[in-house]
């Protein structure tokens, strides 16, 4: 079974927010980077991978999604800004 990915999209610090789930992250954000990701992440431009979390398993990672998305959106910029207080673009690092 493969693992899988909880990440967050953002346009800019403090700016609109995407949660989601993927069993290949580097794929998957440079989808959202080019607009082929979600309609949301299109319409808001959201383009900078902010915040990844790895799981051994896909099941696991969607537990964790669906626990996110519940969250109030304080809690969600809380938990950017613990793992990636400048809002640094991820992306970069998985291509780096």
């Amino acid at each position: 079974m493969r693992g899988g990915y909880v990440y967050i999209m953002a346009n800019r610090r403090n700016g609109a927010i995407y949660v989601g789930v993927t069993s290949n992250i580097a794929a998957r954000a440079t989808q959202h980077r080019n607009g082929e990701g979600s309609d949301f992440c299109r319409r808001y431009c959201l383009k900078r991978l902010v915040y990844v979390e790895p799981y051994p398993t896909i099941i696991e990672a969607i537990t964790r999604e669906k626990q996110i998305k519940a969250w109030k959106r304080a809690w969600k910029v809380e938990l950017i800004e613990q793992a990636n207080p400048d809002w640094d673009d991820l992306y970069l690092l998985l291509n780096a």
